[in-house]
């Protein structure tokens, strides 16, 4: 799969510490009844967490298989597979729109490609947080300076959907 190879040299895979993805789902206000998305989901970690801890419904977008294979491990090891499902597709592709919360760690190119399909997609209700990279000219409503344990430094990005650009 040609789109598949693609994404794979674009986004190299490097997980979200813990603690981030505590701060990342807490920053996107998830709440009951919320569906989450995580773009280039990687182990699961972020999937896993919106279900253990918010008991919602969270649906894992990644294309390595080792990955989907660990994520599935990671499902089961919690018991949330009843919410949480993996997904084998290039993120360029999915539809975004049942989506109320969008979470990624990407890169900016990859932010700036993935932006139309938000825009066009998403309910204006919706709320996108990214670790680590912004979205261009589309400032985010809130920002966060985290340490990890380890102590390196992260940035997480919130975006209101209904905040995108009028006319997009």
């Amino acid at each position: 799969q040609e789109g598949a190879a693609e994404s794979k040299k674009i986004v190299p895979y490097v997980p979200t510490p813990q603690e981030v993805v505590e701060q990342m789902l807490e920053l996107a206000q998830v709440k009951k009844g919320d569906v989450v998305y995580d773009l280039g989901s990687g182990d699961g970690r972020i999937v896993v967490t919106a279900a253990k801890k918010y008991g919602v419904k969270a649906i894992g977008f990644e294309i390595d298989p080792e990955r989907i294979k660990e994520s599935k491990e990671n499902i089961r090891k919690a018991g949330v597979g009843n919410l949480v499902e993996i997904r084998e597709q290039d993120i360029r592709t999915v539809d975004l729109s049942p989506a109320s919360v969008l979470t990624m760690y990407l890169l900016p190119e990859v932010n700036l490609m993935i932006r139309p399909n938000i825009w066009k997609q998403m309910k204006p209700s919706a709320r996108v947080v990214s670790h680590d990279f912004d979205m261009g000219d589309w400032k985010a409503v809130k920002e966060v300076r985290i340490k990890d344990k380890s102590g390196w430094d992260h940035t997480l990005y919130l975006w209101n959907v209904s905040d995108r650009p009028a006319n997009r």
